[in-house]
């Protein structure tokens, strides 16, 4: 196929000679002149670009998503709606606007505007969602909209209006009435810099021919990491093979004590799945990144990066989870611990792809809990993050997997403050013998997010801090912290 189709704001929209790695902000607000979205970081930092975008490929009924127009590639579109600011007026005059726009106008939640598209479409995701039961949801569905005029507290209120409202807008209208499989893809052009092809596999064999056919291609999911190397360097991409097609990696099924996780799966359904059930996972999840990175973003695409900050790791790793490869010769599973194996560098074979996650939920008296250390709570970098575990057997520690990033080339395991651990009695002074023991572990870097002194002196107290934060629950779930702005109001 040598074209990309899609619809935007119900309108069919063909692509055609192209590049595979304009993006999809880039389009909008130049061949198709919709420039209501605006272009701020292009990192997906500040929101201003935020369109919504219609799931349909995880189980289940179809959804939509706040997603950063910045950072998706056009081909990641292939069959999808897509709505932005102009397409929400259904009619005309005020009597015309979406009830998220009416909602922010009467809440005084605008001034210079800039911001406010992207606010809006924020907030249209949150009409459409049944699930914002918890005031910190409330944050986190906005987080990701950068507003330095108005403040956050009427932006959050008018929020609050319209959350889980489901308005006969015209969302609802575009929403098919049976979910159709998201269509293959094999899209090429020529430009000035070379040839480019990006494909969309639908089945596993198609895919292995692809990947046997082009050794030199790179994966792309939600593009939430590759899509800085287009919109920060210029990087040239001559094969991108997207994995959004293939059903089994978008699957996410409980056994029991048994999770299994699709690769495709994506950040925000993970994080809604283990809330409650798995409380480590779910609280690193929740300051992982803006709403609409979640929404983008993939497990299989965070774990794969392999880097030393990326903050799934840590937790999969003290979870002992196991990683499912997938070749053209069948699957292998791969141990948690040997997983990574150098800088950015897994132990995948060329020809093969992360298919699933599995591991079990921790059981009953385990004392875990999982940490994110950085700059600021919300949209930043850890410094250093880390994933506690300890079993402990009539006042005896048996088990401990003290797991950090940021410490190292890779994710990596404390082996010697475990081995102070183990024996030992469940205690301060315990933790504390086993935070001495971290200086041992690691020689962590010094850069631009902390000294080797500073993540040193972190990582131990986090072991001091995990004592003294699983007394009362051995899986404490995150209290909800409203931002500042938002707590003035609630005194008010």
């Amino acid at each position: 196929m040598d074209c990309v189709t899609f619809h935007v704001n119900g309108r069919p929209t063909t692509v055609r000679d192209v590049s595979p790695t304009t993006t999809l902000l880039q389009y909008l607000r130049g061949p198709l002149r919709l420039s209501g979205t605006k272009e701020g970081c292009a990192e997906g930092d500040c929101g201003a670009c935020t369109v919504v975008v219609l799931d349909t490929e995880a189980p289940g009924q179809p959804r939509w998503r706040a997603v950063n127009s910045c950072l998706l590639l056009l081909p990641l579109l292939h069959g999808k709606q897509v709505f932005t600011v102009e397409g929400l007026r259904q009619g005309d005059g005020d009597e015309g606007l979406h009830p998220a726009q009416r909602a922010l106008v009467e809440a005084l939640g605008s001034q210079c505007g800039y911001c406010t598209p992207g606010v809006v479409m924020s907030m249209v995701e949150a009409c459409h969602r049944t699930d914002l039961d918890a005031p910190w949801k409330l944050d986190d569905q906005m987080c990701g909209n950068l507003c330095r005029c108005t403040g956050y507290r009427p932006i959050r209120e008018a929020t609050v209006q319209i959350a889980g409202s489901r308005p006969q807008d015209r969302l609802r209208e575009a929403e098919p009435a049976t979910p159709s499989p998201q269509p293959g893809l094999e899209y090429s052009t020529v430009g000035v810099r070379g040839a480019q092809r990006f494909w969309i596999p639908t089945g596993w064999d198609a895919l292995f021919d692809i990947l046997e056919a082009h050794p030199a291609h790179r994966f792309v999911q939600g593009a939430t990491d590759l899509g800085l190397d287009v919109t920060k360097h210029g990087t040239h991409f001559e094969a991108l093979v997207s994995l959004q097609g293939l059903d089994d990696l978008h699957r996410l099924t409980v056994d029991g004590a048994r999770w299994s996780v699709g690769a495709g799966v994506k950040l925000a359904d993970l994080e809604h799945a283990t809330d409650h059930a798995v409380p480590p996972l779910s609280r690193m999840l929740r300051f992982f990144g803006s709403r609409q990175i979640k929404n983008s973003g993939t497990v299989g695409g965070n774990v794969c990066n392999a880097s030393p900050i990326g903050d799934l790791a840590p937790v999969l790793l003290a979870l002992g989870a196991s990683f499912v490869a997938r070749g053209r010769d069948g699957e292998r599973t791969i141990d948690a611990d040997d997983f990574f194996v150098g800088y950015r560098k897994t132990a995948l074979q060329p020809g093969e792809v992360l298919a699933r996650i599995e591991f079990e939920t921790p059981p009953e008296g385990v004392r875990f809990a999982s940490y994110k250390v950085s700059k600021r709570r919300e949209m930043d970098i850890s410094a250093v993050s880390a994933a506690l575990r300890v079993s402990v057997d009539a006042g005896t520690i048996t088990d401990a997997r003290f797991v950090y990033g940021g410490m190292a080339a890779t994710p990596a395991r404390a082996r010697n403050a475990e081995s102070a651990a183990l024996g030992r009695p469940w205690s301060a002074e315990t933790l504390e013998a086993c935070a001495a023991a971290i200086a041992t572990d690691f020689q962590p870097m010094d850069d631009h997010r902390g000294s080797a002194w500073y993540r040193a002196t972190v990582a131990a107290n986090l072991l001091r801090g995990f004592f003294l934060d699983v007394k009362e629950h051995p899986m404490p779930r995150l209290p909800d912290r409203p931002s500042g702005t938002v707590l003035g109001g609630a005194r008010a």
